[in-house]
């Protein structure tokens, strides 16, 4: 567990075992040098010998002492101020994920770090402090609920001590409150994707959201899977119709209170566990599965994150939640449902399920809510994930507003975007001869993301709307330094902001 702290600019007052200094690209700050050289002598000559000039996801780790007790020093660097606004304030972001790693490395108990210089990153140090807390809580993040051997246990208990000027403490404990909010809500939302698919069931996770409305006064709608038949959710029930596990259909509402808010919907896919259902998956990379609902646990989450930061918004979170299994039941290749708002599709593939359940709530918050936008997500698509590898969501709407929104809040919060085209031209990809429209598109028109983004856009009617396919970023993501392997919480993030954001 990392717990935080505020104390004045001078590193060195703290009795830490671990201190840490950011370094800009060719400009270590001469404060750093100063008070490190205290403990540590020929530490220009190590700078030099070890080649050390700041550059983004370098380090510099030196053993010392002070006051006769071992302790560690710590360079990281920023990387060139050339950079972007975005890319510099994600190298920040990595900057602090090895920290953390170091803290884990060292088993330090108590880092002290200097904070950087903000206007270094033209923001200023509420926001930059968010961040960099946010991201400590990430990178200490491990799923090690089932490792029975303690040794094997990664995480530990450290309080991390931020220096900075005492006249900007105001806005750092802000920062710091807030970006505490903002890692628990992404972490658990990663510990709900890493949970195994028969721990996690859409029961429990209907029971899981049901909790955080209560605890938080939010309203919260569930409905079991009855009541989704009853209701002609076909999509939903469908895809469950060859599980043990009974669906659920969720919806929690959070009201600012302010005069004519807008009302923004949050549409997260919730899908426990994606065996492909009859048109089953290769057994390779199956188990991964338990991560298709990192949608809903997305909205979920982020539902708990703003009743605590109350946006002037007001915020409703949908999350249908089902498991995808074969069985005599299941729904077959071939079969036609019909959806919430009277739509009919034929089903050519059981694996194209996520656009299915997706179907009905949209249809249902346009009906029952009439919002102002809808975003939703999902692990749609494994053409997303090939198309733009771990690093960026896609994004897909032809709604240019909300998606300069989605593109700011995606620069600002680290839950990076790429907007693919959505043009006509693929419309007529998901048509179908027996129904409304097929759930697969055509493989003449190939671009299986963009063509399952338009199969949603049939049940959004005239509303603002933004389809977020996540299946690349969500889970396993390489070479970032606050991420380990499994569930990353994408989208937690870029809610929080687009949301925090929305009428600027």
């Amino acid at each position: 567990m990392i717990t935080f702290k505020l104390a004045d600019q001078h590193i060195l007052n703290q009795e830490a075992d671990l201190y840490v200094g950011f370094c800009p690209q060719n400009a270590i700050p001469e404060n750093i040098i100063r008070d490190f050289t205290s403990l540590y002598a020929p530490l220009n000559d190590l700078i030099k010998k070890r080649n050390f000039a700041g550059a983004a996801g370098s380090q510099l780790v030196i053993s010392a002492a002070r006051n006769n007790k071992a302790v560690t020093l710590m360079l990281v660097g920023l990387g060139s101020e050339k950079k972007s606004q975005a890319d510099r304030l994600e190298n920040a972001r990595r900057a602090m994920g090895l920290v953390v790693r170091t803290v884990e490395h060292t088993k330090s108990t108590h880092a002290a770090v200097l904070l950087p210089d903000h206007h270094w990153f033209a923001i200023n140090e509420f926001e930059l402090t968010k961040e960099l807390v946010a991201t400590a809580m990430m990178a200490g993040y491990h799923f090690d609920q089932f490792i029975t051997d303690a040794a094997a246990k990664l995480t530990q208990n450290c309080e991390i001590t931020l220096c900075a000027p005492a006249i900007l403490h105001n806005q750092i404990s802000v920062g710091v409150e807030f970006g505490q909010r903002i890692g628990h809500a992404v972490n658990q939302a990663r510990q709900w994707c890493d949970l195994p698919a028969d721990i996690l069931t859409p029961t429990i996770l209907a029971e899981h959201a049901a909790r955080i409305a209560k605890v938080h006064d939010l309203k919260a709608t569930i409905f079991d899977e009855a009541t989704v038949k009853k209701m002609g959710m076909g999509g939903l029930a469908g895809v469950s119709a060859g599980s043990a596990q009974e669906c659920r259909f969720v919806a929690i509402e959070y009201k600012s209170g302010h005069q004519d808010a807008p009302t923004l919907v949050l549409t997260g896919k919730g899908v426990t566990f994606d065996s492909g259902g009859i048109s089953i998956k290769p057994a390779n990379r199956m188990d991964e599965m338990k991560d298709d609902m990192a949608g809903a646990a997305a909205v979920i989450s982020t539902m708990e994150a703003i009743a605590h930061l109350k946006p002037r918004v007001n915020v409703i979170g949908i999350t249908p939640i089902a498991e995808n299994m074969p069985s005599g039941t299941a729904i077959k290749p071939g079969d036609i449902i019909t959806f919430y708002n009277g739509m009919t599709a034929e089903v050519k593939n059981t694996d194209a399920e996520g656009r299915l359940i997706l179907a009905d709530a949209l249809s249902y918050a346009v009906k029952h809510y009439k919002p102002d936008a809808i975003i939703n997500v999902a692990t749609l698509t494994g053409s997303c994930a090939a198309a733009l590898g771990p690093f960026f969501a896609g994004m897909m709407s032809n709604h240019d507003d909300l998606v300069e929104k989605l593109t700011k809040a995606s620069k600002r919060s680290g839950d990076r975007l790429w907007r693919l085209p959505f043009h006509d031209d693929y419309k007529k990809a998901v048509r179908s001869s027996v129904a409304d429209i097929c759930n697969i598109g055509n493989e003449t028109y190939k671009a299986g993301a963009i063509t399952a983004g338009f199969f949603l856009q049939n049940f959004v009617g005239d509303t603002p709307w933004v389809h977020l396919d996540i299946a690349g970023t969500s889970f396993n993501v390489p070479d970032m330094s606050y991420y380990r392997p499994g569930a990353t919480g994408f989208g937690v993030r870029l809610f929080i902001d687009f949301l925090m954001h929305f009428e600027e």
